[in-house]
């Protein structure tokens, strides 16, 4: 099938008890005959992912990557290429900033929270943080530049946890787009000093909302604001409720809001200088400064090996190695459309997630087919700026999980790798 180049796949099994990413012998084979439909993949055509990584690597569009596709509960590829910053090879234990793609890890939280019934799709934002109970719509007077005269409206109604999911809460972010509201969020002094979730959630508090809750699929700092509200239920810092409730019990060693053991560091991925983001909200920040802020939208770092456990226990319908993290249908509601035809939600022109996707709670999904960009109905998926990203796709019972850190590369990666794993799956 596939030489394991550089020992990648035995350093995972190791680090894993010998029995694959993300399973046993036993949940494989169960997991088959559960999808008796799943299409198999084509060896030779999966290969092609070694030319094509090969390739951006000596063309210098990445430094290096690693790559997994799993169905099944078991590889059926993975690799290791190129370099993890300019003195060492990639390794499969690298880490790397996951950026957005720590939103569906925040929002599983939140849902979790939800099935106990500590938490409420429909509670009001307030409940949680009073601040937002003043909140305002910012209204362009003028229609003019940043120095337009800028109105307020009182809000038609609250924003709510589910507006958080989805992006439709009105809160957006201040590196995009030209209106006055989203120019103050760029000025306020939201990402100067070192605030603590709390702080930093009543300081966004205070900004005017791009629009009204419930009417645009809008990306910002929603999951980040999700957040708090996982600490103001549960009573602890966001980050140890991700370690006890889900990290710890997934076997996610290696993921958390910065790097404390700087021995890690050296693992620790880097970019092209020539390919760093700038900025307070996007840039290459170092993991290894830690602070007292823990961004449940951006804030996450880690490797391959704990992300696709999170990904194998989503896949799975919310369990892994006989643990329940979320019930099926938990996992069927964070992952189906919920802003589609009558609901009245229109999407934002900037980062909506192509033609072809609607958005659940945390993740795109997938509502139409094409040949342009193929992949089956119900497939779910989300990146992160840096250069990651991963689909899940039930109907083939598998994932494709990409690690790198090139910004500039990381929408043409997404399609290239698609169109290759694709085409490597026989017809049925």
């Amino acid at each position: 099938m596939k030489r394991w180049r550089n020992s990648a796949l035995a350093l995972l099994l190791l680090a894993l008890g010998g029995v694959g990413l993300c399973g046993s012998p036993v949940s494989s084979a169960l997991a088959e005959k559960a999808h008796p439909v799943a299409r198999k993949f084509s060896p030779d055509r999966l290969l092609k992912l070694d030319d094509y990584f090969l390739g951006m690597v000596a063309e210098r569009k990445i430094p290096g990557a690693v790559v997994l596709v799993q169905q099944h509960g078991r590889p059926v590829y993975f690799d290791t290429f190129g370099n993890r910053d300019g003195g060492h090879p990639m390794t499969a234990d690298s880490i790397f900033r996951l950026y957005s793609m720590s939103k569906p890890v925040t929002s599983v939280a939140a849902m979790m929270l939800v099935e106990e019934g500590r938490l409420k799709l429909d509670d009001p934002l307030s409940t949680y943080i009073p601040a937002f109970a003043k909140a305002k719509v910012g209204l362009d007077a003028t229609g003019g530049d940043e120095h337009a005269s800028f109105g307020l409206a009182p809000l038609k109604r609250p924003i709510t946890i589910a507006d958080l999911l989805k992006h439709t809460s009105g809160i957006t972010y201040g590196f995009y787009g030209d209106d006055p509201a989203r120019k103050r969020y760029a000025q306020l002094d939201v990402f100067g000093r070192d605030w603590d979730n709390a702080s930093w959630s009543d300081r966004i508090a205070k900004l005017p909302l791009a629009e009204q809750p419930g009417t645009l699929w809008n990306y910002g700092h929603s999951t980040d604001i999700l957040g708090r509200v996982i600490e103001v239920v549960s009573g602890d810092t966001l980050y140890h409720f991700l370690r006890d409730r889900l990290f710890d019990p997934l076997g996610m060693t290696d993921t958390s809001f910065y790097i404390t053991d700087l021995n890690h560091r050296e693992r620790v991925a880097e970019p092209f200088a020539s390919d760093r983001m700038v900025g307070p909200v996007v840039g290459m920040h170092d993991p290894a400064d830690v602070r007292l802020w823990q961004a449940g939208g951006s804030g996450l770092v880690g490797t391959i090996a704990d992300y696709a456990r999170f990904l194998q226990m989503m896949l799975n319908g919310g369990a892994l190695d006989g643990k329940r993290y979320l019930s099926a249908v938990r996992v069927k509601e964070m992952t189906r459309d919920h802003i589609g035809p009558g609901s009245g939600i229109a999407r934002d022109y900037y980062y909506f997630p192509g033609a072809v996707s609607g958005f659940g709670y945390g993740f795109a999904v997938r509502t139409k087919e094409t040949t342009e960009e193929p992949g089956p109905l119900g497939e779910y998926r989300w990146d992160g700026v840096g250069g990651t990203f991963f689909w899940v796709d039930p109907a083939d019972d598998m994932f494709v999980l990409v690690m790198t850190q090139a910004p500039s590369q990381r929408w043409r990666m997404e399609v290239d790798v698609r169109k290759i794993v694709y085409e490597a799956l026989e017809k049925n």
